[in-house]
């Protein structure tokens, strides 16, 4: 933990007159975002020849750049311990295997018993997040979804990783068991997918929406049940179980959109199996798979046991 505030100086040259503060900061090596030094700036932490300025501020010919970044305070949330397995860590970044029922962030309904919480218990050496010492959620996953995630450990990371995610880098599989039979041995799904108009807390497939691509393969049959590996191009809210349930062949176990009462299981099917990324600082591609969860291959079982009768 960094227990001091750094300072740093800097002297704009010619090649920088005209740009925007906020801008020109963010390409210096304090390893922060953008929305961070806009925040250091409305704090007045950040002046020019002295003087306190706004983020839109536009840079002069030798205007001496003054910058405070405050030590990183505590995350308001006392550590817990949470049920999740660690598969690589490093100083920079952890990757996870999330069980089904957990949520990641402390929200109405879930104050205590998230992802998040189990992350400052387990992780002793976070090195602060928009000046906070937290761990970077880059990613969700649903609260019945299990599966592989990557956090970021560091403003860096966290950086990093958004910025692969935003530029489609990141490439992520997931297995779901889907209501079927899936005729077609592959597929692309490109539908745009906005809030429901009626139904706040679902998603849907809109016209108004933002485009969605989702690409799948079928794996295996079981009668009127399909294992698909899907490869989701986008990050929408929702969209694997939006876009199969849109199309007629929703996720088993999915009571917010497909069967209310799904006679199989009490969660939806739907597993991150896989994730490939670049390493915030080697650049080296990290790829890590994660173990099938015991509902799911139960179900594996149990579909095959009706096969062969």
């Amino acid at each position: 933990m960094k227990d001091k505030a750094r300072e740093a100086v800097y002297s704009v040259s010619a090649e920088d007159i005209g740009k925007r503060i906020d801008q020109y900061l963010a390409k210096c090596d304090f390893q922060l975002s953008r929305s961070r030094i806009q925040a250091l700036i409305k704090e007045g932490l950040v002046t020019v020849n002295e003087k306190v300025v706004k983020c839109s501020y536009k840079l002069k010919l030798k205007d001496s750049i003054k910058v405070i970044i405050p030590p990183e305070r505590p995350l308001e949330l006392e550590p817990e311990y949470v049920d999740f397995e660690i598969i690589y860590e490093d100083e920079d970044v952890l990757v996870i295997d999330k069980p089904a029922g957990v949520v990641i962030h402390p929200a109405p309904g879930h104050y205590h018993g998230t992802l998040v919480h189990g992350l400052i218990y387990r992780c002793e050496d976070l090195a602060g997040i928009g000046g906070v010492l937290r761990p970077g959620i880059v990613h969700r996953l649903d609260k019945d979804t299990s599966g592989i995630m990557v956090v970021a450990k560091s403003e860096f990371a966290h950086n990093s990783l958004v910025e692969q995610f935003k530029n489609c880098l990141i490439e992520k599989e997931y297995w779901a068991l889907v209501h079927g039979p899936v005729k077609e041995k592959e597929g692309k799904i490109d539908l745009p997918i906005g809030r429901h108009p009626v139904k706040r807390k679902q998603m849907w497939v809109l016209d108004t929406g933002k485009r969605a691509v989702t690409l799948w393969k079928k794996i295996s049959d079981f009668g009127n049940i399909s294992l698909l590996a899907v490869y989701p191009k986008t990050g929408r809210t929702h969209q694997i179980r939006v876009h199969f349930s849109y199309i007629g062949h929703p996720v088993v176990g999915d009571q917010l959109y497909g069967k209310r009462k799904d006679p199989y299981v009490c969660r939806q099917m739907l597993h991150a199996r896989r994730i490939l990324f670049q390493h915030p600082k080697t650049g080296k591609k990290m790829e890590f798979c994660s173990h099938i969860p015991a509902d799911m291959k139960k179900m594996f079982a149990e579909l095959n046991k009706k096969l062969e009768t």
